[in-house]
């Protein structure tokens, strides 16, 4: 299946170090060579690179690896096509409008007889599970919601739809507004945080090491979340099946595991 890796901080970060040892995964140190996709938020804005090809070997992997984007909020995917061909359309991440803002989502896994009643607001482009899963969750926070709601309730109501289509199948995913980061496990997904006091960090895909003491601050908050740990010598949290949790400047806002 696909992999997913996303970001969520408190101060905008780059995901060099993260993206470096993750893109390996397409093609390289495993088998997720069916293309690839990142989002990064700036503002209001969201800036989007996509590839069919496999990121360990792509031209625009490489400059997004050596290009320091900083962000608050990332989402990457690597992709293991199994339903949906190879195509620009069907990679990840999928990006659409809701109350004025970009939303950004990423899905790892296979729905079945998964088969929602689109009202036309937001249809598919491609023809992946998980594009169709995406309009979907659109249209049901939509729904007879005019303005946004405080993130409480968003959490809610994106937690009814992660168990509603996980019903149908094995749904891992990352959901992004640029406020905050939504994540789902079925499977396999993991996370960290970096905070003060920091430490080196060793990628398990490439031997490259970072010390995160030289390029933070005290105050700076990181959240990792990916479908497999990306280093070696960090203390990696794994999701329990059916685990959603809610990050906002890189800690966990709110996890149904806690309820």
């Amino acid at each position: 299946m696909c992999q997913l890796l996303g970001m969520n901080c408190n101060v905008p970060t780059d995901i060099c170090f993260s993206f470096e040892g993750f893109s390996r995964r397409g093609g390289e140190t495993d088998e997720h060579k069916d293309g690839w996709g990142i989002s990064f938020f700036e503002g209001k804005g969201c800036r989007t690179f996509m590839d069919i090809n496999p990121s360990a070997e792509s031209v625009i992997s490489d400059l997004v690896r050596h290009y320091p984007i900083a962000s608050l909020n990332v989402i990457a995917h690597i992709r293991k096509a199994s339903v949906g061909k190879i195509a620009l359309e069907n990679t990840h991440p999928f990006v659409r409008e809701l109350w004025g803002e970009y939303w950004v989502f990423a899905h790892n896994g296979d729905l079945e007889n998964f088969h929602p009643q689109l009202s036309g607001c937001y249809l598919p482009v491609g023809d992946t599970d998980s594009e169709l899963a995406f309009c979907s969750i659109l249209q049901a926070l939509q729904c007879g919601v005019t303005e946004k709601p405080d993130l409480e309730r968003i959490y809610a109501l994106l937690l009814l739809q992660a168990e509603r289509i996980s019903n149908h199948g094995i749904f891992n995913c990352l959901i992004s507004n640029g406020e905050f980061m939504f994540a789902h496990c079925s499977s396999d997904l993991y996370y960290l945080i970096r905070s003060h006091p920091f430490s080196k960090a060793q990628l398990k895909d490439l031997d490259m090491t970072v010390d995160f003491r030289s390029v933070t601050t005290p105050d700076d908050r990181v959240a990792v979340i990916a479908t497999q740990p990306l280093t070696v010598n960090e203390e990696w949290t794994r999701f329990a099946a059916g685990q959603c949790c809610l990050f906002s400047q890189g800690r966990i806002l709110a996890d149904n595991a806690a309820l």
